[in-house]
């Protein structure tokens, strides 16, 4: 499907502009909190520790506010909840100034976690307005893919100009000012949102059939972005080219960008989990260029190509995964379902990180890139043991059957 045809829905730019000004500074908040932080306060270890106290509680708060925004409506939760997060990132920005304790900065971030998964909000609308055309919300699931990684391929490059350009806190304050106007700007769209569902119960989505599953392979999928991208940092540092690993990164999140988009033009066939095995095993072996170019070359150059390449198989997998998310998440609780799946990534990405950089440390720099293809590996084997316990059970019934 076109994506011309995509935006001829009414309301669909409208609510895709806000979202897309909400999202940019999701890839902006971490880089510029490491920046300010470790200048005032000359730890990098406390930068990193504060990051991930936020990271750790956003996982925590993320799947019960995106509950609330599945009960009582997207423009009811969404508005309150970033309110609150853009105050936490101002007491953070007034800790940092006024020199407080450190546990101040920890309180502040933390309160960051009731940030709205915007990206997911995004989806549900698509469904809700896409309804019973595969087709179309394929092609919409594949665009909000590519706008992920165009928004963390951007963030942290506008995050590193603006608080290098300005002052350390320029960062964190457009972000705030983005994500605010970003928010209420898509929840002023009322006419695409999905109806509430306040009298919604039965099995949360982490029960439903099939959802457990891939929850882990989106933590295994973390655990590959997050260390991915620790080592090729550790990587450029080492060849004393440390100001260009954005650019070598930024390659990574283009090539997914890109076929993100060419894989949202193909009417998708076939069943959505086999497809999805089949995309992760692309994944996999696409995952070993990197390895293979920081073993063989030592060169950043084509570390640089093999990222890229790597990174065309992202997209159509997370493409696959949400989709199967939407399929198998309980009428009434999108946003809760896909909150969880991005809530596993982050939590991949956080263990991926901790794993990179200890096995660039303890190992080797060049060692660091099988970490990101053993993650794969391991998605590999989760998303398949389902098929193949379908198929010997369905053996199994087949054998039965003449019996009868």
């Amino acid at each position: 499907m076109p994506y011309r045809q995509l935006f001829a829905h009414p309301g669909a730019k409208a609510f895709t502009a806000g979202n897309l000004i909400a999202r940019l500074p999701m890839g902006m908040f971490s880089v510029s909190a490491v920046v300010m932080i470790a200048g005032a306060r000359d730890s990098y270890a406390l930068a990193g520790a504060v990051t991930a106290t936020g990271l750790a509680a956003t996982a925590l708060v993320a799947p019960w506010t995106a509950r609330l925004v599945d009960r009582y409506g997207q423009a009811r939760i969404a508005v309150p909840a970033t309110l609150v997060a853009s105050l936490g990132s101002i007491a953070l920005i007034l800790c940092v100034r006024r020199g407080t304790p450190d546990w101040t900065l920890f309180a502040a971030y933390a309160a960051t976690a009731t940030t709205p998964n915007t990206g997911g909000m995004s989806r549900a609308r698509w469904a809700h307005l896409l309804k019973g055309d595969a087709a179309a919300l394929h092609t919409a699931n594949a665009f909000e893919q590519a706008a992920d990684e165009l928004c963390f391929m951007l963030g942290p490059v506008l995050a590193a100009f603006l608080c290098g350009t300005f002052f350390p806190e320029a960062g964190t304050l457009v972000g705030v000012v983005l994500l605010l106007s970003g928010v209420l700007l898509f929840a002023a769209q009322r006419s695409t949102e999905p109806p509430a569902r306040p009298a919604v119960r039965g099995r949360s989505p982490l029960r439903a059939p099939g959802i457990p599953p891939l929850l882990v392979v989106c933590l295994a999928m973390g655990v590959v972005f997050g260390a991915l991208e620790v080592v090729t940092i550790a990587f450029a540092d080492a060849h004393g080219m440390r100001t260009a690993v954005g650019v070598v990164l930024g390659l990574q999140a283009a090539g997914s960008c890109a076929a993100g988009l060419v894989y949202g033009r193909f009417r998708p066939r076939g069943r959505a989990d086999v497809r999805y095995v089949w995309c992760i095993a692309a994944m996999t072996g696409a995952l070993t260029l990197p390895l293979l170019a920081a073993t063989l070359t030592g060169s950043l150059p084509v570390l640089a190509g093999a990222l890229l390449v790597a990174g065309m198989a992202t997209a159509p997998t997370m493409v696959t995964g949400m989709a199967l998310v939407q399929e198998r998440t309980p009428a009434g609780r999108l946003n809760e379902g896909m909150t969880l799946a991005v809530t596993g990534l982050l939590g991949g990405i956080a263990g991926g990180s901790a794993l990179g950089g200890w096995s660039v440390e303890h190992l080797s720099v060049t060692a660091g890139y099988a970490v990101p293809v053993a993650a794969a590996g391991t998605a590999l084997l989760t998303a398949l043991a389902p098929l193949a316990l379908g198929r010997r059970e369905g053996r199994l019934v087949h054998s039965v059957e003449p019996l009868h």
